[in-house]
């Protein structure tokens, strides 16, 4: 049975989704692949990002994305940053944005797509 939000709570998020641009699992693929230059940032929660992630992606909770960005990644104001989306993702995406990065997308379908296509994964040491 899926998770159901409240209407509050969706709200939010709809109103996020209509300023944070959305690209595929398979163009992020695709950019892997290419060896793009890209932070590939992961918002779940510490468990889930230890039980499996895309590759060389950077782990920055939900909860301190917006304090610890700057800190983490070098000139992050000009750098791509491409974050896995679920609902609350698009959020953190919507925040950066807010903040200034203007080079924020997320990834529709997140790692249950990527999953499913079968594509690599990491898991933490």
């Amino acid at each position: 049975m899926a998770h159901q939000h409240p209407p509050r709570f969706l709200k939010i998020v709809n109103d996020a989704k209509q300023r944070v641009r959305e690209t595929s699992v398979d163009a992020v693929k695709a950019r892997l692949d290419r060896g793009e230059k890209f932070v590939l940032v992961d918002v779940r929660e510490d468990r889930e990002f230890d039980s499996d992630h895309l590759p060389g992606a950077v782990h920055m909770g939900r909860g301190i994305i917006e304090r610890d960005i700057e800190a983490s990644i070098r000139s992050a104001h000009r750098t791509r940053a491409l974050l896995r989306r679920r609902l609350p993702f698009r959020l953190a995406a919507d925040n950066l944005q807010k903040m200034g990065y203007n080079n924020v997308i997320s990834m529709d379908g997140g790692i249950r797509d990527w999953r499913e296509k079968g594509y690599p994964l990491e898991k933490k040491p």
